[in-house]
């Protein structure tokens, strides 16, 4: 069970509400036939599958992705631009997908933000109350930073960790702001 609740939070936390809109339908007002639904529903699985599985995916980047019809759209930022080719060329063998618009932001190079970056998960993950967050192959919480701008990415358990999460971030020096995108579990 626990394995199972991991794997929800891990989806939900790499590719965030773009997973959300593409599992349960993104496109306004089209309805889709039973077939069209069973189709995209494969395919964000198949596309979820794939950019998990990428080796070079860290906390350090975010990718998001939504499913319309046979195109999907790639979404978020990463510190490198094969990161972003990789993805690309991942969802594109999958079987069904037709057209991929690759819109994933490649992070300009910067020492300074490579050490906020370090610094911000050593605060964040140092904290006993938010160490459970750094556990698995991709942990549920991306600190994305660009010229010292923060963005928290990702899912956490409870309003708490959210706010204790961003309270950490932003107390790293160096760091202009923070955006805290961090999504609050539902329990079920």
């Amino acid at each position: 069970m626990m394995n199972a609740m991991r794997s929800v939070i891990v989806a939900i936390a790499i590719l965030g509400p773009a997973w959300h809109a593409a599992t349960w339908g993104s496109a306004e007002g089209l309805v889709l036939t039973q077939g069209d639904q069973k189709l995209q529903a494969r395919i964000t699985r198949e596309v979820y599958h794939e950019l998990m599985m990428l080796p070079q995916l860290t906390i350090f980047d975010h990718i998001a992705f939504k499913v319309e019809g046979n195109t999907v759209t790639l979404m978020g930022a990463v510190r490198n631009a094969v990161l972003k080719d990789y993805a690309e060329k991942v969802v594109k063998k999958v079987e069904g997908v037709e057209h991929v618009n690759n819109q994933i932001e490649i992070l300009p190079p910067s020492p300074n933000d490579d050490r906020i970056r370090l610094a911000v998960a050593h605060a964040i993950f140092n904290d006993e109350r938010l160490f459970k967050y750094s556990l698995g192959s991709v942990p549920p919480i991306h600190i994305i930073v660009k010229n010292g701008h923060v963005t928290l990415e990702g899912v956490v358990e409870n309003e708490t960790d959210k706010n204790e999460v961003n309270l950490k971030a932003n107390s790293v020096p160096g760091v202009f702001s923070v955006e805290n995108h961090l999504q609050v579990q539902r329990d079920k």
